[in-house]
């Protein structure tokens, strides 16, 4: 469909080499996709090959349709479709990469009339793109799922499973691995390194980065660069004079365990449960097993160590309302937890993509505060057109532009959990 650069003073030129500054899932998308389908040679630059602090290894890894944003559906429906069948496009030989992809839907409960009028808003996008979503009354909630309390409910939407829009969760690792492994085949080189500046060179008035600077002393020449650093790029646009609201959030993840088997009265998996104070919680495979949490709140500070995990989030505040919504959750058992960070876009909340204006060869995909794994597929395809052609060939992210940040735009994401 081409989208062409919208921006005057940038002048495109193909690029023969790309270093991309962070290795996490967006990162290794772009870089599979720009030597995969453009061959255009890449070096992805990672200060951690063992991913222990890496958003991409600490997620919760879900994919879902019920966006508030039309760009995020199409984004999210085109990465749901990759995943797919990453087997096939993510296959080595005989290998086949599996990331168990399952598909049990999200429920949104609204416990206001104000929030259920946003769930119906929002259904009525959502039908305008093939999402389909079902909104249910506390009667049928709880015909569905016997088992959750909705005395206070005014409304539901669940998502459903259907062969164009499907919502569940994976195994986000072992997604992060298959991009990478595929990007390794495909001739992506690797270096594990911390890049902490840039070469810029300016010329007739136009500035070009030449060169990725790196604690080691190396500087990775390119023709064109791409932050992806995820909850840290904007640390590293602070190095260009390019300003990115994108902040490391953390957020606490807790395993437990109940005696009761959360399933639909059809007998298929419940669903990820999004409670109206921003709780969720969803069952693992094994009956009586379940994750929990709750997204980053408005104050929280920056760059809180991992290490600590707020158990009293857990007890003062998750698990009183995990109890009032599932009954019998009163019983429940903590058996681990642990701590990862979100890339918080501030601004909107939603992902930055594209250029970094005023330079004429830098590029960014970053700030997806939360759902960056999820849409990791089709951003990196189309970064990659971008960077290689000039112009989105197959869907056009440009409402994703950094430069909605200058100009004051912002596209704000209502569901953000």
């Amino acid at each position: 469909m081409g989208n062409t650069q919208s921006w005057a003073t940038r002048e495109w030129q193909r690029p023969l080499h790309v270093v991309i500054v962070g290795g996490g899932v967006m990162g290794c998308a772009t870089a599979w996709f720009l030597a995969r389908e453009h061959g255009v040679r890449v070096t992805v630059v990672e200060r951690d090959a063992s991913y222990a602090k890496a958003s991409s290894a600490l997620s919760v890894c879900a994919i879902r349709q019920q966006f508030s944003t039309a760009i995020n559906i199409r984004i999210s429906q085109d990465s749901l479709a990759f995943y797919r069948a990453i087997g096939t496009a993510l296959g080595i030989g005989d290998e086949r990469p599996d990331i168990g992809l399952i598909e049990p839907g999200y429920l949104y409960l609204a416990a206001t009339e104000g929030g259920a009028g946003v769930l119906r808003e929002q259904h009525a996008l959502q039908q305008q793109h093939a999402v389909q979503t079902a909104l249910l009354d506390p009667p049928a909630l709880v015909q569905r799922y016997p088992w959750i309390s909705a005395d206070d409910l005014v409304l539901g939407s669940l998502g459903l499973s259907t062969a164009t829009s499907g919502e569940g969760w994976f195994d986000g690792y072992a997604a992060l691995q298959a991009f990478r492994r595929g990007a390794v085949a495909a001739g992506v080189t690797f270096i594990e390194d911390d890049a902490i500046d840039f070469v810029v060179d300016t010329h007739a008035g136009t500035s070009r980065v030449r060169a990725v600077h790196t604690a080691t002393g190396r500087a990775i020449e390119g023709d064109a660069v791409v932050i992806a650093a995820g909850a840290w790029s904007a640390r590293m646009g602070d190095q260009l004079g390019v300003s990115l609201p994108v902040h490391a959030r953390k957020r606490d993840v807790f395993a437990f365990e109940a005696d009761v088997d959360l399933r639909a009265s059809d007998g298929q998996l419940a669903p990820l449960v999004i409670d109206p104070s921003g709780v969720w919680f969803r069952p693992e495979m094994q009956a009586g097993r379940f994750l929990c949490g709750s997204p980053p709140r408005d104050g929280d500070p920056d760059d809180v160590p991992l290490e600590r995990v707020d158990h009293g989030l857990f007890d003062d505040f998750i698990w009183p309302i995990l109890a009032a919504r599932v009954p019998a959750f009163d019983a429940l058992r903590v058996t681990s937890s642990w701590a990862g960070y979100y890339e918080m876009n501030s601004f909107d909340h939603n992902g930055l993509v594209g250029a970094l204006d005023p330079y004429a060869n830098a590029y960014t995909a970053c700030g997806f505060s939360g759902h960056g794994l999820q849409q990791a597929p089709a951003v990196g395809r189309g970064l990659a057109e971008l960077i290689a052609t000039g112009q989105y060939l197959t869907l056009d992210l440009s409402p994703l532009r950094v430069s909605r940040v200058a100009e004051g735009r912002p596209l704000l994401e209502k569901n953000v959990i």
